[in-house]
């Protein structure tokens, strides 16, 4: 691989299962540092095309809309993919499998990810659990092609698959919210799971996290930056505003102020992320004018709250309205505020501490957990 990221052990594998054989002959190639997509390619018109997104450090998106898409245009929503090469490669990497490792994969996808896992440690330790059923069909065709054979399932990811027996490595190609609690049930003493975690109001890492012993509880760092599609029962409703006005004209019984935040400085991945960790039930829109002002729109997952603050450029302070039980401007504030100033952290000194009952995020040690805003 041209960035230097395969490590020697990973080689044989990476080249013993192309990528090629699992990628379809319709894709829309996306970009490394984002989640947009471009229009598609398609093999039987462009092959010089499409065997040059296949080989390109680019994630390929393989379904939109669950399937219901139709056409040639870009879907609404993203639901399956064909994953960026690097970020397999960093994912396989903080996994640190071991010969004979039992593991478990949540999200197969086209099945490459279980194809390389297949490879270096055998197709009868390998277990996948795909929802989507049309997706684990064209996985195991895929599989199959390239001479592979692990258990494929389908099913709801947050379940695994307790048939496997104990998983010594839990591997998910699919974001979540919370790690789920059957992970930790069916992890070996001392299994490694490895997971994009993101929040709802944005951003993402992913996590490696170490199970203990008594397999009470998971603990470890993130790793770095993600973009995966979520799995789909941690996906959350993005209510309509009119929702939260319930009739009344804008900006109903909201609460004006000012603020010296910019709400340009909450956007970027990580600082989204950070905030997250903090704003839990929230998430946010952006609604933008040709001037390159926007207003950033916060909304409660329980319709119960909303916050709007005015982004106009070379301004020093911010329009904020504020409307119901929670000040959502003011907690996203103090959750930023909080990270500021303890000098603007990176995800290397973030963590979390996963339960059968829950998780917490912390800063530097477990002793230490994000405050929570709310």
């Amino acid at each position: 691989m041209a960035s230097g990221a395969l490590s020697s052990d990973w080689l044989p594998s990476f080249t013993a299962v192309p990528r090629e054989l699992f990628v379809p002959d319709r894709i829309w190639p996306g970009i490394a540092d984002g989640t947009r997509q471009n229009p598609l390619v398609d093999r039987a018109t462009d092959p010089e095309a499409w065997e040059r997104a296949v080989y390109s450090d680019i994630p390929l998106t393989t379904q939109w809309d669950d399937g219901e898409h139709e056409g040639d245009g870009l879907g609404t929503t993203p639901t399956s993919s064909n994953s960026m090469p690097t970020m397999v490669v960093s994912m396989l990497r903080d996994l640190d499998v071991r010969p004979d490792d039992r593991v478990l994969e949540i999200g197969t996808g086209t099945g490459w990810n279980a194809g390389l896992l297949s490879h270096r440690v055998g197709d009868s330790n390998v277990v996948t659990v795909e929802y989507d059923p049309e997706v684990a069909k064209g996985a195991r065709e895929n599989l199959h092609r390239a001479g592979l054979a692990p258990t494929v399932i389908e099913g709801d990811g947050r379940e695994g698959w307790a048939e496997g027996g104990r998983y010594s490595r839990i591997v998910a190609t699919c974001s979540v919210l919370e790690i789920p609690p059957m992970w930790l049930e069916q992890a070996a003493p001392g299994a490694v799971i490895v997971a994009p975690l993101g929040t709802e109001y944005g951003g993402e890492q992913i996590v490696r996290l170490a199970v203990d012993e008594d397999r009470s509880r998971a603990v470890g760092h993130f790793t770095g930056g993600s973009g995966f599609m979520r799995i789909r029962q941690q996906r959350t409703e993005r209510p309509p505003f009119d929702d939260y006005l319930r009739g009344v004209p804008w900006p109903a019984d909201a609460e004006k102020s000012v603020t010296a935040l910019s709400p340009w400085d909450t956007g970027e991945w990580f600082q989204q992320f950070v905030i997250g960790l903090g704003v839990p039930g929230a998430f946010w829109r952006a609604e933008r004018y040709d001037n390159g002002a926007y207003t950033l729109w916060l909304y409660s997952r329980d319709k119960q709250s909303w916050a709007s603050a005015d982004y106009v450029r070379d301004r020093t302070e911010y329009e904020v309205y504020q409307s119901g039980p929670r000040k959502l401007w003011d907690e996203v504030e103090a959750a930023y505020r909080w990270w500021d100033d303890r000098g603007r952290p990176g995800y290397e000194r973030f963590g979390l501490t996963a339960t059968p009952h829950g998780q917490t995020a912390w800063l530097d040690s477990p002793e230490n957990p994000v405050p929570q805003q709310n």
